[in-house]
């Protein structure tokens, strides 16, 4: 059986490697607000969502994730917008699986819309660390948020990879 949903669901993959042109602000403000109709833990709605496009902030988020992470380079592939998806420990007991669906409905609807994305890590040490609170406070954002992860959005530079094969035994009916 398949469907729009369906099929949508089986053909979205992570890229890693991005071209430098951004997103149109139609796309990526539906691609955003996609992300505020997430589920999350009694409809509490805690996920808060940061959309980096300026150079200036987008480098210090690449900074940061190296940083937190001990690497190098661009975590984010070159794509010329991050969003960050933060929770708020202290408001709901559910705020990373609020968080994890926010980023999969928002990488399900750049899909649908022909654009990229790739889930990326580190978010969460990143916000812990000095220059990441700073960043919240630039921000207008309460010191408090938690970096559940983020994506890289744009446009990929070439194919998407191909689907690997799923593994076996990944489902039990009982």
């Amino acid at each position: 059986m398949e469907n729009d949903m369906i099929t949508l669901l089986k053909t979205r993959r992570s890229v890693r490697k991005y071209r430098p042109e951004p997103v149109e602000k139609e796309r990526l403000d539906a691609v955003l607000e996609a992300g505020t109709y997430a589920p999350s833990g009694m409809n509490k709605q805690t996920a808060t969502i940061v959309a980096v496009e300026n150079p200036e902030d987008r480098r210090a988020v690449q900074e940061l994730n190296c940083k937190a992470r001990g690497g190098t380079g661009d975590p984010y592939y070159g794509a010329p917008a991050i969003l960050l998806v933060l929770g708020d420990p202290r408001n709901s007991n559910t705020w990373v699986e609020d968080g994890s669906c926010v980023l999969s409905a928002m990488m399900h609807a750049a899909h649908a819309l022909g654009v990229s994305t790739c889930w990326i890590h580190g978010e969460r040490e990143m916000f812990r660390l000095p220059e990441g609170k700073a960043l919240l406070r630039k921000w207008g954002l309460p010191e408090g948020l938690e970096g559940v992860g983020s994506l890289a959005v744009g446009y990929g530079d070439g194919p998407a990879p191909e689907a690997k094969p799923r593994k076996a035994g990944n489902i039990v009916k009982v």
